[in-house]
């Protein structure tokens, strides 16, 4: 299978790339320079750097023609910070990308695509109750993207959403996106100020199986909640403990109540710096005083298997602290 990737030197599509090539399959990208110092980006891969976004059409069907399958590894999430209106940024990066590509994909006679999604539109559509999309942009631009995407597959193209949760891994020379959680627990003194509740998680590797897995194996228009794990944000916090060095830091257990009035707060720091959240700070407690938890089924359908979450969990934390502290230099994550 011939393989066509936006993002392949990023965390998620480098680990996809290589796991592609170890199957037999081939595979082209464009992405964004600079590579990361030490990133292990497959030599097999034939990398093209620049802009997709300021890619003309013709110059897309050039890249796609002959392709069997096409990967959307690229986009935004919710905690990249833009001024108001924040659906318009995640029009651009997450939602019109993937309509524009997936028709130039189908008019090239690619077989199958798969996108990089987020598990809160799994939460939307389980619990309507929760109104996820009428309070958070971000969550009702993952809806809009999911649907434009499922709208492409038909008897001429397959098309595999991946709803993915937490992920933890690192790659070599990257800045983690968890350096903003260190810096959070670092504000806080000497203990964590946490609700109750839970969240699934996976690691890179697994991402890179659900992705091969979802390509080689998807069938017709589907949205996939991908997980493996399922930790309290106790058990999650006892290793990032461990990984910032104290193991032994007491964690209390914040009301909802309370975490809405903190955000409340920042709601108002983000208006004076013009900013607009794409997650709302007052209802993100209702999403954090959960347990959104996945049954691990369909990533086990799509070929996912066992890994070593609290390692993956424990380097990236230990590099986001020498990321927050200035001990090393590494390149952001782009959305471009």
């Amino acid at each position: 299978m011939k393989v066509f990737m936006i993002g392949g030197t990023g965390l998620l599509g480098c680990a996809a790339a290589q796991l592609f090539i170890d199957r037999g399959h081939s595979v082209s990208s464009v992405a964004l320079p600079p590579i990361p110092e030490g990133a292990p980006i497959p030599k097999e891969m034939e990398l093209t750097f620049g802009n997709y976004l300021m890619m003309t059409d013709d110059e897309l069907k050039a890249a796609m023609t002959g392709c069997d399958c096409f990967v959307f590894a690229a986009g935004v999430d919710e905690r990249v910070e833009f001024a108001p209106p924040v659906y318009a940024a995640y029009e651009k990066y997450n939602i019109n990308p993937v309509k524009r590509l997936l028709a130039i994909a189908k008019e090239c006679g690619v077989k199958s695509s798969v996108v990089l999604g987020s598990y809160f539109a799994y939460f939307a559509k389980k619990l309507p109750e929760m109104k996820l999309c009428e309070r958070h942009p971000y969550i009702r631009s993952r809806i809009a993207q999911e649907e434009a995407a499922l709208s492409f597959a038909d008897g001429d193209m397959d098309v595999a959403v991946l709803e993915l949760p937490y992920i933890f891994g690192t790659q070599p020379g990257r800045r983690p996106v968890w350096v903003i959680l260190i810096e959070q627990l670092s504000n806080m003194g000497k203990v964590t100020m946490y609700p109750k509740g839970g969240t699934a998680m996976l690691t890179v590797r697994q991402v890179a199986e659900s992705i091969v897995g979802a390509a080689e194996r998807n069938k017709g228009g589907n949205a996939y909640p991908i997980s493996y794990y399922n930790l309290t944000w106790d058990e999650f916090l006892k290793i990032v403990h461990a990984a910032m060095g104290v193991p032994d830091r007491k964690i209390i257990h914040i009301q909802k109540w309370m975490f809405k009035l903190y955000g409340k707060k920042l709601m108002k720091d983000y208006r004076k710096k013009n900013i607009e959240p794409g997650i709302d700070a007052v209802y993100l407690a209702d999403i954090m005083c959960m347990n959104t938890f996945i049954d691990k089924k369909w990533s086990v359908s799509l070929g996912v298997t066992d890994d070593d979450i609290k390692a993956a969990i424990y380097d990236s934390v230990k590099l986001s602290v020498d990321a927050f502290e200035g001990k090393k230099q590494l390149v952001e994550m782009k959305s471009e």
